[in-house]
């Protein structure tokens, strides 16, 4: 046993320090809070209160950063900066994801319900956060806070993929987009969807694995959508269940044809 207690120890040693995943997706928690204050009713009093909140914040990452081993090669302080540099696009990204949630969902009343309960919301606001990160060369952390929006939602969205404006998760359980992932503006998705690669070998991790879907696609649940050359036209819309590994044209529509059989006069699908 001396032995296994010992290759524990060492094992501990060899673990890079760093933040804990509560504090860091608490810090963008927070963020959003500010953002949106349907989420949690705005305290603040006045402009000079919103811009030391964000300050606040700003300081708060580079703390994040300058704990973590795992970043000991990034500028803390620049990271920082110009991550809060983008925030007020970030924002406007996150307003028009709500507004196509707004505008294709018959059951959303308003905004605030939108912002404080639908989980697609939630998913996509966490991935806007992880991705400016992911694109400013921060490693685990980005992935630390789209896990958390994966535990709450059940919608896993790589912080490598590329998604447009007015992206619309409608329910989301269960949807998955991989790391190379790229998804146009005006897009629909539902439960279930996967848009995932063709083979999970490690020789493919530095290629582009995950499919292309182009402007104003509908993807209906249930689709898996396969392939980093698989490409989907824009304007097209994929029916629920639809298995696809090669690209489809603009305005196309594919549906699943399920296949009956009847035994003692029960269906069986």
């Amino acid at each position: 046993m001396h032995d296994f207690y010992q290759h524990i120890y060492e094992q501990q040693l060899a673990v890079l320090e760093m933040p804990s995943n509560k504090k860091i997706c608490g810090w963008a928690t927070k963020i959003l809070d500010v953002l949106f204050p349907e989420r949690n009713s705005g305290e603040m009093k006045s402009v000079d209160d919103v811009k030391l909140a964000f300050e606040q914040f700003e300081l708060e990452l580079e703390q994040l950063l300058s704990k973590s081993k795992a970043c000991g090669h990034c500028n803390h302080a620049q990271i920082a900066h110009q991550f809060f540099e983008r925030i007020p696009a970030l924002y406007e990204l996150m307003c028009w994801d709500a507004d196509a949630l707004m505008d294709g969902d018959p059951a959303a009343q308003n905004k605030r319900e939108v912002v404080r309960t639908y989980p697609g919301f939630f998913a996509i606001c966490i991935f806007r956060m992880a991705n400016e990160l992911h694109r400013l060369g921060v490693p685990l952390i980005p992935r630390i806070l789209t896990e958390h929006a994966h535990s709450k939602t059940g919608i896993d969205i790589h912080p490598g993929a590329t998604i447009g404006h007015h992206l619309h998760i409608d329910h989301g359980t269960g949807l998955v987009i991989g790391e190379t992932c790229t998804i146009g503006n005006y897009v629909k998705l539902y439960q279930g969807v996967t848009l995932g690669a063709l083979s999970v070998d490690k020789v493919f991790s530095n290629v582009k694995r995950h499919p292309t879907i182009e402007d104003h696609v509908i993807i209906y649940s249930g689709a898996t959508i396969l392939g980093g050359e698989t490409r989907i036209g824009h304007h097209s819309v994929i029916g629920g269940n639809v298995w696809l590994t090669s690209s489809v044209e603009p305005y196309t529509t594919v549906y699943h044809q399920a296949t009956a059989k009847f035994i003692d006069s029960k269906p069986i699908i």
